[in-house]
């Protein structure tokens, strides 16, 4: 009984005591034994006390726990539970109490589950996104946004947009948004140092259920990969169109020449008849090259893969390049290791072999030296392809394996090259999963480096 005289019950013991005390005043006059009415007033008093000592512990004092309840599920913790027993009125309001915070805890769980999942999709997604509520603050931003143009997070929330935004293209496009209440769509450049990026931004308004604007979405989307094969596709057909046109051209002039009476001679007539064989079989050949890298490219190719020799495929190959390299005064020379066995596909490989060899031959001078090395090297077959050629600038390395480009252009016509050569072959160790490298130097010559799993 302890708690009797603790707040608050204590002003209770007092108010019972007066009571008793009145009690005992209003029966004072009546009672002739003075012992009996104070025993009877100490009985009164001490059952007044155990009752109330009963009450709190079946009352009060629930009702306290319930109210500190209340106020930690008002600072949000949900976790906290009240012992009950169903069966009193204090019992049920504590099944209720349990009940209501079992529920906000689902509903906190499932919130912060779907804020967790919506922040992993913003922060994920491949463009930068900014929301903007309808006084201009941004409210929302993600990682990506901080990648394309910089700063931190916490300096952008809640901060008005166009006092934050560096970029003129971004706060003319929330304007847009907002003063035309329509989406908007447009392309802007923006430099990282000395690196261009093409951006693509979307403005997108909000409106509420009245059709009251609340904001707007900014969606900038990184689009520097599709402007590059924009360009590469200019290029392809540009270059297309001009590898095409010489040789039609030459064809044209020289077939019209002999329809206008040029076949009277029939030595002329023969060069004629021998430069259109050159130039259709140039085209040919263009064509051909065109059609292998198509097929390299799609999607659904696949090597017909079989275990091979290296000897095997280049027994035929060998004394044709000899001969080529003879032809031009050059000296052909084969070190090949024996028993070089992989799993290939034998005519992609033969293409490396002759791509290689025709380009070496074809960019080596008059009495220059062609090595052709086949070996064995950690887990990857190695054909190497060197020449004592006029070799390649360093700053052209990396365009060489270009489509179309040439080193020395007017030599590559003059050979009937087609300036895809190697961008075949590098296609084709892509698809072998190889890796292909150059060491080359300007007059001195070319190493051709080419790898292939074993």
């Amino acid at each position: 009984m302890n708690e009797l005289f603790q707040k608050p019950l204590f002003q209770y013991v007092i108010i019972l005591f007066f009571i008793v005390l009145g009690t005992g005043a209003v029966l004072f006059p009546f009672m002739d034994n003075y012992l009996v009415l104070a025993i009877v007033l100490i009985i009164e008093y001490i059952i007044f006390l155990v009752m109330l000592s009963y009450f709190s512990k079946a009352f009060i004092k629930p009702v306290e726990k319930a109210i500190e309840t209340m106020e930690e599920i008002q600072k949000g913790n949900y976790d906290v539970r009240l012992l009950n027993n169903p069966d009193t009125m204090v019992g049920a309001l504590n099944t209720k109490i349990n009940g209501l915070a079992s529920n906000l805890n689902q509903l906190t769980m499932k919130k912060d589950l779907r804020l967790e999942q919506l922040n992993t999709l913003v922060n994920n997604t491949e463009s930068s996104l900014i929301l903007i509520d309808e006084r201009g603050h941004i409210q929302l931003i993600n990682q990506k946004f901080i990648e394309m143009f910089g700063g931190e997070l916490k300096h952008y929330q809640d901060q008005l947009y166009y006092d934050i935004l560096d970029n003129d293209a971004c706060i003319k496009a929330v304007q847009k948004a907002f003063v035309s209440e329509k989406n908007i769509k447009e392309s802007f450049t923006h430099y990282i140092g000395i690196n261009r990026f093409y951006y693509e931004i979307s403005g997108i308004p909000i409106f509420n259920e009245h059709n009251n604007l609340k904001g707007a979405v900014l969606v900038i989307r990184d689009i520097t990969e599709l402007k590059k094969l924009e360009s590469m596709r200019k290029d392809f057909v540009a270059n297309v169109s001009h590898e095409l046109r010489t040789p039609i051209t030459s064809i044209k002039g020289f077939a019209e020449t002999l329809l206008d009476g040029g076949m009277s001679n029939e030595e002329t007539t023969r060069d004629f008849l021998r430069i259109i064989y050159n130039e259709s079989n140039r085209m040919q050949l263009l064509i051909e090259d065109l059609l292998t890298l198509s097929r390299l490219e799609t999607e659904n190719f696949r090597l017909v893969l079989h275990t091979v020799n290296v000897k095997d495929i280049t027994k035929d190959l060998i004394p044709t390049f000899m001969y080529h390299a003879e032809a031009k005064k050059l000296t052909l020379h084969v070190d090949m290791e024996e028993n070089v066995i992989f799993k290939a596909d034998k005519e992609r490989v033969k293409q490396i072999f002759i791509n290689l060899l025709d380009n070496a031959i074809n960019y080596t001078p008059e009495n220059g030296q062609i090595y052709l090395k086949v070996e064995k090297k950690d887990e990857y077959v190695h054909i190497n392809v060197s020449d004592t050629g006029i070799g390649i600038d360093q700053n052209k390395i990396s365009r060489i394996f270009e489509r179309f480009y040439r080193v020395d252009k007017a030599r590559s016509r003059n050979t009937g090259g087609t300036g895809l050569g190697l961008a075949i072959v590098k296609h084709i160790v892509e698809v072998h999963e190889g890796k292909i490298e150059i060491e080359s130097e300007v007059n001195k010559g070319t190493s051709m480096h080419v790898y292939l799993p074993l």
